[in-house]
């Protein structure tokens, strides 16, 4: 990868610079615990991985941390897995979620948005106390510290009330979309044994009522180790016999009580997509995700009391949760409940400029597809609040980052991020006061040592490598549920490299300390010993306007010799003729090299994707390879399975 140095797409202003939290946190940082006073941000940040137990007791000084039992020391242990933090000390997330209300208790804490677009807002006061009668019907039901609560629930304030109730219990938070079937929301919740679930009779998509009471009586069925369902009436029926109405749970006037847990003590259980397996159970605690979220939100992120944040997300991706986690900044969080794409493509625009949105957040996708079908956000909309638009999902590619800067604003801070549900986080990406270079995330976070690793464990620069950390972070999991013995937790990121995180990602980290991501290692092109990220050659053909999404595949064949084919999805009205498949090839040729030219160009009715919309390569390969569908993917996980079995009959024709 070339080393010279572009120019930015986008500069902080001085002013932006000096107002930036980040910048008044390492000056009082200086002065407190010796981080350095000079030399910017890539100063902070190996202050902050060299020191790292000083960085993150400054995180908790900064931010106020509430700790009601203090904690012996930062780091009790540093080996990964198995880093234990702020060992002795008692908090409690919900507790800190819910701050704001002691000074701004009549503003809002979240605006929720439907369909309509119109937002509604509940107030800090409002959310506190409804959070305080549900936290004391959950202990009047028996849930104590450490029993699992569920939640099948659209993005909707329900659903912020009872993980915060949850949390604020001490118990243990779970949650699917319901757009989930009963199948993949058991190869979930059966694992962590729920006592409660919330569940909706309904939602509303892309203009049409789905309901889902039968689905929620096959759960209720199929869970015995539910106590209780609580009916929420999104779509107005009534509650089935035994369940328990949502309004009445809410509806006293009472303080919430915040159980003071261990710094350890799990808050939620994230799910792995299960694209090949049952999804694994993530367990993340209720300190380490407050620190880290806190650290992510309040500093990278830039927000505050004076900040509307919304990302578009649904209650089964990690994002809704990092939304969540916003109000421990006081920020104003934007719960939207519906389509991306309704009533047309720009609807997420829409609702950023109806609610005042000053941090959008939303895929790469999304982006991608506002730029084929010719949408102009700063012409119908007005997005003179938004101050960042943030992206994640996959890599957003240069021709979005050269689009929202053309489409959106000029001086608009461009915060393409890198994370996972496995640490509830971003290992890189925003920065309000470092430049934005077009395809590139800004930096790794603070406290984050990440690095780019050869096969030998060798640091890389300007070249392409694994992406590795090397320290370990609050918010990773302390155990993945029912791995008694730790290893498949072991075994999925600690398996390479001992002792270090290995998260599956190709990454190059730039001599000027910026972050490009080229895809998963875990389904690799490997063409002669030359590795290459898919995401390029998605980003370099779907750029031509026939192309709707694409997939590509390296399968290593019997016979030593290797297949690397590139599915196409069509655009509506699209043939794929040989003019078009010389455009093509050649754009792949031209754009990255003549090695990245796929063996076969193939039709395809679509691409599958996870229920989180990511696409799906590792099982397609085995498909490829001759593996049955049973073997190859957990069905559940995906959204449209009869598009896998295009690809199943392809192995079986080629085969």
């Amino acid at each position: 990868m070339s080393t010279t140095n572009p120019s930015p797409l986008w500069q902080p202003t001085a002013e932006g610079i000096a107002q930036a939290q980040v910048t008044k946190f390492q000056a009082w940082a200086a002065e407190r615990h010796g981080a350095p006073a000079d030399g910017g941000y890539a100063a902070l940040h190996r202050w902050s991985v060299d020191e790292l137990d000083t960085f993150w007791k400054a995180v908790t000084e900064w931010f106020d941390v509430r700790f009601s039992t203090p904690y012996t020391r930062v780091l009790g242990d540093r080996a990964m897995p198995g880093a234990a933090w702020f060992p002795g000390g008692t908090l409690n997330y919900a507790e800190h979620a819910l701050r704001a209300a002691e000074t701004r208790a009549d503003e809002p804490a979240l605006l929720h948005v439907d369909e309509t677009h119109e937002s509604v807002p509940v107030t800090w006061s409002e959310l506190r106390r409804q959070v305080g009668s549900l936290a004391t019907e959950l202990r009047a039901l028996g849930v104590r510290p450490g029993d699992r609560v569920s939640g099948y629930l659209p993005n909707v304030p329900q659903a912020v009330v009872a993980l915060l109730a949850t949390a604020a219990v001490g118990g243990v938070w779970t949650s699917c979309a319901p757009d989930f079937g009963a199948r993949s929301v058991l190869d979930r919740f059966q694992q962590v044994e729920p006592v409660v679930l919330f569940a909706v009779d309904g939602y509303r998509y892309g203009g049409k009522e789905h309901d889902r009471r039968d689905t929620v009586a096959e759960l209720r069925r199929e869970l015995p180790t539910l106590r209780a369902v609580v009916h929420i009436p999104l779509l107005g029926t009534e509650a089935s016999e035994g369940a328990l109405d949502w309004s009445a749970l809410t509806s006293a006037d009472v303080e919430p009580v915040f159980e003071q847990v261990p710094f350890d003590h799990p808050l939620w259980v994230l799910y792995s997509s299960g694209t090949t397996g049952l999804p694994k159970a993530i367990v993340q605690s209720q300190g380490g995700i407050l620190v880290e979220h806190l650290k992510q939100l309040g500093l990278h992120c830039d927000l505050g009391p004076g900040d509307r944040f919304f990302w578009y997300t649904s209650t089964g991706w990690m994002m809704w949760n990092f939304l969540v986690s916003g109000l421990l900044t006081g920020t104003t969080i934007v719960l939207y409940d519906g389509s991306p794409g309704y009533p047309d493509t720009g609807a997420q625009w829409r609702i950023a400029e109806r609610t005042g949105a000053t941090l959008f957040g939303t895929s790469a996708a999304y982006v991608m597809a506002c730029r084929k079908a010719d949408v102009h956000p700063s012409r119908d909309f007005d997005l003179g609040r938004v101050r960042c638009v943030a992206t994640t999902g996959s890599p957003l590619p240069p021709d979005g980052f050269r689009w929202l800067h053309d489409e959106v604003r000029e001086d608009l801070w461009i915060a393409s991020v890198s994370g996972g549900t496995d640490v509830c986080s971003c290992f890189a990406g925003a920065v309000p006061t470092l430049p934005v270079y077009i395809g590139e995330l800004q930096a790794p976070g603070l406290g984050t040592d990440l690095q780019s690793w050869d096969a030998g464990g060798k640091p890389l620069t300007d070249e392409v490598g694994e992406l590795v950390v090397t320290n370990p972070m609050p918010s990773m999991p302390i155990r993945f549920w029912n791995d008694p013995d730790g290893s498949r937790y072991h075994d999925s990121y600690f398996d390479t490299y001992p002792g270090v995180w290995r998260h599956g990602d190709w990454i190059t980290i730039t001599s000027r300390g910026s972050v490009v991501i080229h895809g998963r290692s875990d389904s690799t092109l490997n063409r002669g010993g030359v590795r290459m990220g898919s995401a390029d050659i998605y980003e370099a053909v779907e750029r031509l306007p026939e192309i709707k999404e694409s997939l590509v595949i390296g399968v290593e064949q019997p016979d030593g010799g290797y297949w690397m084919p590139l599915f196409v999805h069509l655009a509506p009205g699209a043939v794929l003729d040989e003019d078009l498949l010389k455009r093509i090839k050649g754009t792949i040729r031209e754009q990255l090299s003549p090695r990245h030219v796929p063996d076969e160009v193939i039709e395809v009715p679509g691409v599958p994707h996870t229920l989180t919309g990511k696409r799906i390569e590792v099982p397609v390969k085995r498909l490829l390879q001759g593996a049955s569908m049973e073997k190859a993917v957990n069905v559940g996980s995906v959204d449209d399975v009869e598009l896998l079995r295009f690809y199943e009959k392809l192995a079986r024709e080629r085969g």
